[in-house]
């Protein structure tokens, strides 16, 4: 039997048929699968931090996904309302209406009580305030027999007292002792570290911060977390400052600026 009688084979003619349609429906299938998943067309998740709720479903539409909403914290320093932190990442590759998860921060602040901490050292104050979810602003130095004793503990520049209701995040500046004998102190390194360790190192130093610097690549409060200090003005170099002294420090996220330190 030759070939040509080979194809003339009802039996194989009906194979190269039913094959024939097989590799067709494949096609189609492919085809359609393409259209309907976008196949290989993705596109780049959009930064929605620091924007409203509003404002980022605005930018998803454009952009051809869904924002939602899936948990909230309380940051004092941002916006209430806006957009904390997101999932999947801004500049993740993904396809067409998919959906990104939003942080955002809470529209009504948590509720703490304010501890004692008149009589106790400043760092045992410190501990306290952490505790709480308080933050530590100035330190105030004044003439005592007892350096670093905590003698009043301030709010907004005026005494607030143990048992009081505040915000979460507010921060709580303290009046404490300096013994004549020991004003001075060694000013810390903090070249290198991130910026709550190092405003951190400062008051562990019974210093203050009297600036903060951050450059144009920190553009939120979630930057700012990260940022690294690269440089500080006056270096640990100079040895020693009156207790109470400020320190100026600059922060980058920058990799070159910070790949050395």
């Amino acid at each position: 039997m030759d070939f040509k009688e080979i194809l003339n084979n009802w039996i194989v003619k009906n194979l190269l048929l039913a094959a024939g349609v097989l590799i067709l429906i494949i096609l189609v299938t492919n085809l359609f699968l393409g259209i309907v998943t976008r196949h290989n067309k993705e596109f780049s998740v959009p930064d929605f931090t620091n924007l409203s709720v509003a404002e980022a479903q605005h930018v998803a539409a454009k952009a051809g996904v869904k924002v939602e909403v899936g948990d909230s914290v309380f940051v004092r320093r941002m916006m209430r309302g806006a957009v904390y932190s997101q999932n999947p990442k801004a500049g993740s590759q993904v396809k067409r209406g998919r959906r990104v998860l939003v942080t955002i921060n809470a529209l009504t602040a948590k509720k703490v009580t304010m501890p004692s901490l008149v009589g106790c050292s400043m760092r045992q104050a410190k501990s306290e305030l952490a505790a709480k979810g308080l933050m530590l602003g100035r330190l105030i130095y004044v003439s005592d027999i007892a350096t670093n004793n905590v003698l009043r503990q301030l709010y907004k520049n005026a005494d607030i007292k143990a048992g009081a209701t505040v915000d979460s995040g507010s921060v709580i500046d303290l009046m404490v002792g300096l013994n004549a004998s020991e004003s001075s102190t060694w000013v810390p390194n903090v070249v290198g570290m991130k910026y709550l360790r190092a405003v951190d190192a400062v008051h562990d130093n019974s210093l203050n911060v009297s600036r903060l610097i951050f450059d144009k690549e920190v553009v939120n409060y979630s930057d700012s977390l990260n940022a690294v200090v690269y440089e500080q003005r006056p270096g640990s170099a100079i040895g020693s400052l009156s207790m109470g002294a400020g320190i100026s420090l600059y922060l980058s996220t920058n990799p070159e600026k910070i790949a050395n330190l």
